[in-house]
């Protein structure tokens, strides 16, 4: 018999308490909600251990995927980064504050501004990245290539309603 976790010991007491309810979800979403524990503490790890706060990395990986000049519009960010407006403006104040990024104005748009990762921001989101890649790494430890392609594949179909 496989091992058991603590996901386990939870739904056969429930069950025994509740024989009338179908506990099977938790099989599967008590699970991705204690890894995502794990997963939130690692992260929060390798940012800090770059000079990160978890919302710093999230802007400035979102200018650094955007490819030279790593530079998007706020609403772009809005966009990727899925926070309000006004909550925006406060991080990009902030990050201007730190050296991370530069507000520029947009040359098509003389109206328009943009948000420029500097030379600095663009450091400290590769050292997170790299980071975090070996963070999660070693939290996939357990599972085969093949298993992990297989969880990313079953994981993707469940989130694609929620994207």
């Amino acid at each position: 018999m496989a091992s058991r976790d603590e996901v386990d010991r939870i739904v056969d007491a429930w069950s025994r308490e509740r024989p009338d309810v179908d506990f099977s979800p938790l099989q599967v979403l008590s699970r991705v909600d204690r890894l995502s524990r794990h997963l939130e503490r690692a992260r929060r790890s390798a940012f800090a251990a770059s000079g990160l706060e978890p919302w710093e990395f999230d802007v400035l990986s979102a200018l650094r995927r955007a490819g030279a000049p790593y530079q998007l519009s706020p609403k772009a960010l809005l966009q990727q980064t899925l926070v309000s407006s006004g909550t925006m403006t406060n991080r990009i104040d902030r990050l201007v504050a730190s050296g991370l990024v530069e507000r520029r104005t947009d040359p098509s748009d003389g109206r328009g501004i943009l948000v420029v990762a500097t030379p600095l921001g663009r450091e400290r989101v590769d050292a997170a990245i790299r980071g975090l890649l070996e963070s999660e790494a070693e939290l996939l430890e357990a599972l085969s290539r093949v298993d992990q392609e297989r969880l990313a594949a079953l994981l993707r179909k469940l989130s694609l309603d929620f994207d």
